[in-house]
């Protein structure tokens, strides 16, 4: 099976492949802006993670304070369903979930998308574990992972039939980092991935490796 490094070095080429290369070359304006800029670094290992109460893609409130109770919690922010780099880092997780449940963690995946979307999402991923709707970017916000899409971008995304604003139920264009955590049962964060680039994602084996048992 493949591992989800050589799945996105595979999306990568067909896109190389086939997108008009204006359109790679403002993506990839885009992402050297955001690496460029002082804002939305994320949490550092050692920070206090904030306590927050999301709804799931069901509707149910899903506490990180009751989840900590249980032991060490992952908790990755995707940009949405409509991003197959997020997809395909979904899936990858789904693949390793048992290994992190029998280290006794808890894994749990936030995007600001409407729990409708939030749960297509689920439902298109088959994913077994919480998805959670962080509409308006709070808690995303919470943990200093929110950037202004440039109006360029925008432009590019809606060229593409990509309705961001759609997903997220606001018109704000603007998306968390594809940011990974590990937060240990005292609220403190022990692990953090937080790339500037959103093709860049860590391997799940690799984040379960950081966990403690």
């Amino acid at each position: 099976m493949s591992t989800l490094l050589e799945e996105i070095r595979a999306y990568q080429e067909q896109f190389r492949q086939k997108a008009p290369q204006e359109k790679q070359r403002l993506m990839a304006q885009a992402t050297n802006e955001l690496a460029a800029s002082d804002g939305a670094k994320g949490l550092s290992v050692g920070d206090e993670a904030p306590r927050f109460t999301l709804p799931n893609a069901s509707g149910q409130s899903v506490s990180l304070e009751e989840l900590l109770q249980d032991g060490s919690v992952i908790v990755t922010f995707y940009r949405g369903g409509w991003c197959p780099y997020c997809n395909l880092e979904l899936r990858a997780y789904q693949r390793e979930l048992e290994k992190i449940e029998a280290k006794g963690a808890t894994l749990v995946a936030i995007s600001p998308e409407t729990p409708d979307h939030s749960l297509s999402t689920q439902e298109k991923n088959d994913l077994a574990f919480q998805v959670l709707s962080d509409v308006d970017n709070v808690v995303a916000r919470q943990f200093d992972l929110v950037f202004d899409m440039p109006d360029y971008l925008i432009d590019v995304y809606k060229a593409s039939g990509l309705d961001v604003a759609g997903h997220n139920g606001n018109e704000d264009w603007q998306l968390p980092k594809p940011a990974t955590f590990i937060i240990q049962p005292s609220g403190k964060v022990s692990f953090a991935d937080v790339p500037d680039d959103y093709t860049k994602r860590t391997d799940p084996l690799t984040v379960i490796q950081q966990l403690t048992t």
